[in-house]
């Protein structure tokens, strides 16, 4: 075992470096360019689902609550590590700070961890809205959903605080390089100069049984919501329950997949290249197409759009004619 008292703690480097992108200029060109370009998806789609949820009264319901803090944490996610890196591929600066690496490791880990707990809640309130409605307001109150939404919060900030503290209090001898195009957590591993990293990948263990216990939770969930959508008998019915429950299913399967795939993969498979797609799946793509995939099937959120756009038209169109007067 290799012996480790000379060997610096995460806290004395003073930098890391992010050299994912560092080769060619033409590809630096098309990161910044790729990445803006989904950084700005994102911003529009989050920022119209909260703004016409929080606008309109119809949407004041637990679905569309848990919606608009799903939006929020995923502008939290990729705002963490998407515009650091378009920034270093723009300027061709490749170092972050010691504070600001351990900055996104916990605001990633606390955006990811209570957005997963906030998608496994929302699994549960379709559960209780289509196979128990007439428990739905008692189980489904406004106090109560405020207690399981602050609950995805909490869990996502303890989720956050043990795995940071754990990774930046270890002892790191392998350099300061990072094959990533932000600080992910497995990559600073990688600099491990002892067992100690063991402590680490024994959390992200109970981390990931913990998430793919959720992830049970929801596919059992829905086994039985789409048994109970079978039986309603108007085809009007099933095709709204059908357009609220398949893209959460949708959301929660690219989520688990690709973050499952990253942290359980094993050596021999993985490369670069690989590993730059897969975390691109599942640190960026997500927030981006979440607000598509909603307001894709859902035709009150749609037309709830629809109506907060109107409105914005017709008062420029009233403040431009008031100016002309």
């Amino acid at each position: 075992m290799l012996k480790c008292r000379k060997c610096p703690t995460a806290s004395s480097l003073m930098e890391f470096l992010l050299l994912v992108f560092r080769d060619t200029q033409e590809l630096q060109l098309l990161h910044f360019w790729f990445f803006l370009g989904i950084y700005l998806a994102a911003l529009l789609g989050n920022g119209l689902v909260i703004t016409t949820i929080a606008c309109d009264q119809h949407l004041h319901t637990p679905m569309y609550f848990f919606l608009l803090n799903l939006s929020v944490l995923n502008l939290g996610c990729i705002s963490t590590t998407v515009p650091k890196s378009m920034a270093s591929s723009l300027w061709d600066t490749w170092a972050i700070s010691y504070a600001g690496c351990a900055a996104q490791v916990f605001l990633y880990f606390f955006s990811a961890t209570a957005e997963f707990s906030c998608l496994t809640i929302m699994a549960y309130d379709r559960y209780v809205s289509i196979c128990k409605p007439l428990h739905y307001g008692t189980l489904l109150g406004s106090r109560a959903c405020v207690h399981m939404a602050a609950a995805a919060w909490a869990t996502g900030f303890l989720n956050a605080v043990l795995h940071t503290a754990n990774t930046f209090s270890l002892p790191l001898c392998k350099g300061n390089a990072l094959d990533q195009f932000f600080c992910e957590l497995l990559q600073i591993l990688k600099l491990s100069c002892s067992d100690s990293y063991l402590r680490e990948f024994g959390l992200l263990l109970v981390c990931i049984s913990v998430t793919l216990i959720s992830f049970v939770f929801i596919v059992v969930s829905y086994v039985q919501i789409f048994r109970a959508v079978l039986r309603i008998p108007s085809e009007q019915g099933r095709h709204k329950a059908f357009s609220t429950c398949l893209p959460h299913l949708l959301v929660v399967s690219l989520f688990v997949s690709t973050g499952t795939y990253t942290y359980l993969k094993p050596p021999s498979i993985s490369s670069p290249s690989l590993n730059l797609v897969v975390s691109i799946l599942y640190s960026v793509v997500p927030p981006a197409v979440n607000p598509l995939i909603y307001s894709m099937r859902n035709q009150e959120l749609k037309d709830a759009l629809r109506k907060l756009m109107a409105g914005w038209f017709s008062k420029a169109i009233n403040c431009s004619s008031s100016a002309h007067h």
